[in-house]
């Protein structure tokens, strides 16, 4: 099936704080080198926060892991979990129509589909709260007919139930995820024949549904703040083991050009970055203590001016005056943003930025439609 962009895409694409939080977070968990193995999960968060994945969230991702466009593309076009269209915004159904559920009336939960949201799959509602899509087998068989909404799992459907389920989504509940006929978990439809004895003292619910429970609305997006983030890697903790903290090649080399003394690492990626333009005069820190918001640079997020202020970057008029050759310097020095100064126009940016006048991107970052 060919898969491709949707062609009304939105204009960029930013993690909120917290998301970005958990991205930065994943990534530490690869090797050096290897980061581009974190675009996966980064590409899912992307679209648990938005709903679907556009081509900036793809091109931020492949930015993100020092990745080409084409490959970070790849992968989001390869899998079919990445939704590349808009998709509804209460909830994206995904009705399994594998046999055993199509045995046991998938085909009815369709039509309810068909029905209640829209006449084909990947079209929106007519309201725009639902999507849907017949998938491949989700692997809970004993539980058929089943959909994944959201997060989670509703098994043991029947057209009215489910059809009164998406009413109930609309209007703005989330119902309890698992069985809805009243099973615990996958057992026998007439209760249990054998192990009867663990049949007493259980939890109101079995885990996964008890956990989605406690999350309390599993069919929101995800913005950081329904359940606790897992941060631990980016603070140097791989359950209970130590590791170290990744030191980019730019902090590497801010060492060295704040220290001429120290000895250079060897290698021919070093060399090679090394050999780049001109580095541009750096700063060791912002004038009178204040720096310039370099995020109303279209191109600059907070990561970036994070990255550029390492580098000794803090003002409109330091990247007003880089040249050709210090821009060249800069773009290979951004671990992780490689081409982003050429590509962006940072510099034309900064020019008009540092002459006190404002761009069309300034105004919005400073209205706060850019960066919450």
């Amino acid at each position: 099936m060919l898969r491709r962009l949707y062609p009304d895409q939105p204009e960029s694409f930013a993690f909120t704080q917290s998301n970005l939080a958990w991205a930065e977070a994943q990534i530490t968990k690869y090797p050096e080198g290897r980061e581009a193995s974190a675009v996966i999960p980064l590409l899912w968060r992307a679209q648990e926060q938005e709903g679907w994945l556009t081509r900036p969230a793809i091109e931020h991702v492949a930015d993100m892991l020092g990745m080409p466009y084409m490959r970070a593309l790849e992968v989001a076009s390869f899998y079919f979990m990445f939704q590349l269209q808009p998709v509804g915004n209460v909830a994206h159904i995904q009705v399994c129509g594998t046999t055993t559920c199509m045995i046991c009336g998938a085909e009815d939960l369709i039509a309810v589909c068909r029905e209640k949201i829209a006449s084909k799959p990947h079209q929106l509602s007519e309201d725009g709260k639902f999507s849907w899509e017949e998938v491949e087998c989700l692997g809970a068989c004993a539980n058929a007919p089943m959909a994944q909404i959201g997060k989670d799992y509703y098994e043991d459907l029947t057209a009215g139930g489910f059809a009164a389920m998406l009413e109930d989504m609309a209007a703005g509940n989330v119902p309890v995820s698992g069985p809805q006929n009243g099973r615990y978990a996958a057992e026998p439809s007439g209760g249990l024949t054998s192990l009867k004895e663990y049949e007493g003292g259980k939890a109101d619910y079995n885990g996964s549904v008890q956990r989605a429970v406690d999350v309390g609305d599993t069919i929101k997006r995800i913005d950081g703040t329904e359940v606790p983030l897992n941060v631990s890697f980016q603070a140097g903790v791989n359950h209970g083991r130590d590791i170290e903290p990744p030191v980019l090649k730019t902090q590497k080399l801010q060492k060295s050009a704040n220290n001429p003394a120290a000895s250079k690492p060897a290698g021919p990626q070093v060399a090679a970055i090394e050999d780049a333009g001109a580095m541009p005069e750096a700063l060791d820190g912002p004038r009178g203590g204040q720096a310039d918001d370099l995020k109303q640079i279209k191109g600059i997020g907070p990561k970036l001016e994070t990255l550029c202020n390492s580098l000794g970057f803090y003002h409109f008029d330091q990247i007003a005056a880089w040249t050709e050759q210090e821009a060249a310097w800069v773009d290979q020095n951004l671990t992780g943003f490689k081409g982003r100064v050429t590509r962006d126009g940072w510099v034309s940016q900064a020019k008009t930025l540092a002459s006190g006048a404002e761009t069309e991107f300034a105004s919005r970052v400073k209205s706060g439609d850019v960066y919450d």
